[in-house]
């Protein structure tokens, strides 16, 4: 909860990472609040009460898991709007012209995105949620210390920096520094 306080704050892309992150590590616990605690908050450096408010984070994380039939696959609302808001902008930036290298990063992108596409069994997903997908997987790739391909591994440099530009353009439009209504 500290953590996706601060990332949602300072970088979007990281804290919607992570926030899958904490799905899945609920699920690898079976929604089971007490193993949670036991495993993970008890160890938490920081005070009681401090625990207590991370304690009742991963409480509500599971109820709404389950309420939104969440507890094997699939993402929570709230990191699905998330990714609306991202979209929303990308499809802003592009329309705008606002940022020329988002622009033309995105385009260069573009053949990797499209790869993507034809690899997944929904083509239905936009080409950023296709990026979060795929950085994802990156992700859970080297977590699990497999091998990645050296294709794979520019796909993702190249990729990283696009959602790096995205990044950027959201913290403007957040703090009002970017307006598209001019």
């Amino acid at each position: 909860m500290f953590i996706a306080k601060k990332l949602k704050k300072e970088n979007i892309c990281e804290y919607l990472l992570y926030m899958w992150q904490v799905e899945d590590l609920i699920r690898a616990f079976g929604l089971n609040l007490e193993m949670i605690n036991e495993r993970i908050i008890v160890n938490y450096p920081v005070s009681v009460a401090e625990r207590k408010t991370l304690y009742e984070w991963y409480e509500s994380l599971i109820e709404m898991m389950r309420l939104e039939n969440v507890q094997e696959n699939g993402h929570l609302q709230l990191n699905k709007n998330t990714i609306s808001e991202l979209n929303e902008l990308h499809g802003l930036l592009l329309r705008s012209g606002k940022d020329a290298g988002y622009k033309a990063k995105f385009y260069h992108v573009l053949p990797f995105i499209s790869q993507l596409r034809g690899q997944q069994q929904n083509s239905q997903l936009s080409d950023v949620e296709l990026c979060f997908n795929f950085q994802y997987g990156i992700m859970l790739l080297r977590m699990k210390k497999a091998e990645i391909t050296p294709e794979t591994l520019q796909a993702q440099t190249e990729i990283s920096k696009f959602m790096v530009l995205l990044t950027r353009n959201y913290q403007l439009f957040q703090d009002g520094e970017l307006d598209f209504e001019e």
